[in-house]
């Protein structure tokens, strides 16, 4: 099953999203254009919560387009996914921090994965105005992309992947493929901008 969405989340709204792959089911989920955070008419922060369940011997691939952060923004955003012991997860991720020619807005997002309900992985990360350190040499050093992919799947469990490096020049961007403890990988990458980040990211584990 495939089905796309598009959002244009703006200061004050509340979007909420909930999608569930049944036993057995292979649902893939996936965006028609990037999700742009706008300022709005009230300087309240926008939330975008995604709420994702995939039950035994079933398969989600969740691949939204990239979120743009733009200027004066302010977005808080979460994804939430249960896995059975069975299920399989293709996850990507890709934030760009500001337009062209543009700062960021405010953008938080948080990753939480639980795999027979215990925590796989839980991850939280600030950038734009109010986040400390968000542009220096420990979290973007000066890349205005970032995305990862998280790949689950019960094969891991006996063949877990070798840690890779990809990415010659760092100020072009670069990618690490990273085991987790459980039957999963994560694919971490920064960039200059949301093409060469897409390119680092399929480099390192193709989605399409």
């Amino acid at each position: 099953m495939h089905h796309r969405r598009h959002e244009r989340p703006l200061g004050g709204d509340r979007l909420r999203i909930e999608a569930t792959a049944e036993q057995g089911a292979h649902l893939h989920i996936t965006t028609a254009a990037a999700t742009i955070a706008l300022r709005g008419a009230t300087p309240e922060h926008a939330t975008y919560d995604v709420q994702l369940t995939v039950a035994e011997q079933a398969s989600l691939h969740w691949l939204p387009q990239p979120l743009i952060s733009t200027a004066r923004s302010n977005l808080r955003q979460s994804c939430t996914i249960d896995l059975a012991p069975t299920a399989r997860l293709v996850l990507r991720e890709e934030q760009v921090l500001g337009r062209a020619g543009e700062p960021p807005g405010r953008l938080s997002t948080r990753l939480t994965v639980r795999h027979d309900g215990r925590p796989l992985l839980d991850q939280q990360t600030r950038y734009g105005p109010d986040a400390p350190g968000w542009n220096g040499p420990a979290v973007l050093a000066g890349h205005r992309a970032a995305g990862q992919i998280l790949i689950v799947d019960p094969a891991f469990g006996s063949r877990p992947p070798a840690v890779r490096l990809l990415g010659d020049d760092p100020a072009q961007g670069q990618a690490v493929l990273t085991p987790l403890a459980g039957p999963a990988l994560l694919v971490t990458a920064l960039a200059p901008d949301s093409l060469r980040l897409r390119r680092l990211l399929d480099a390192a584990y193709p989605t399409a």
